[in-house]
């Protein structure tokens, strides 16, 4: 016996996504090389200075420190290249990506300053990632930008501006 089939309804047309906001490309560059830890066993004296450096910092009021510095040179330095830069690379050269690069050869100068602590090891840092405050709508956010040492003034800053466009849309994860 034959069975009859029954012909398909037409299926509907699926109904719209709701409409997102446009986003502008956010150009943040990624982390290019190798990413590598050195660890040393800590002695008994070192852990429990630690150890008690870490409780201080637990129960005592912190200090800040502020250095004043001269900036004369690199406020001469992006005064003859910002329009260049801006023309070349479509980002303003900004004070933040000198600061970076001079942290970056600092803690690569000073490595116990880019280390970290994991039980009785210290975690020696090969790359240096920082962190650079913007604003959002909810207030000051500090996404870190990966292995900054290895990155152009271009690329630091759009970096920069690629995460201050994220914040104020929201979409810092």
């Amino acid at each position: 016996a034959a069975k009859a089939t029954i012909p398909a309804e037409p299926k509907a047309a699926p109904a719209p996504a709701p409409e997102k906001k446009s986003t502008p490309a956010v150009d943040i560059p990624a982390p290019t090389g190798e990413r590598t830890d050195r660890r040393e066993k800590m002695s008994r004296l070192r852990r429990t200075v630690a150890q008690r450096l870490v409780n201080a910092q637990h129960t005592q009021a912190l200090l800040t420190t502020f250095n004043e510095v001269d900036l004369t040179e690199v406020m001469n330095i992006r005064k003859k290249y910002k329009e260049n830069f801006k023309e070349k690379y479509n980002v303003n050269l900004g004070f933040m990506s000198f600061f970076t690069k001079a942290t970056c050869e600092a803690l690569q100068q000073f490595p116990i300053m880019n280390a970290s602590v994991d039980e009785e090891h210290i975690v020696y840092h090969d790359y240096c990632d920082i962190g650079i405050a913007v604003a959002s709508p909810k207030g000051l956010v500090v996404p870190v930008i990966r292995s900054a040492d290895q990155l152009s003034f271009k690329e630091i800053e759009q970096s920069i501006v690629g995460y201050a466009m994220k914040a104020r849309e929201g979409g810092i994860t």
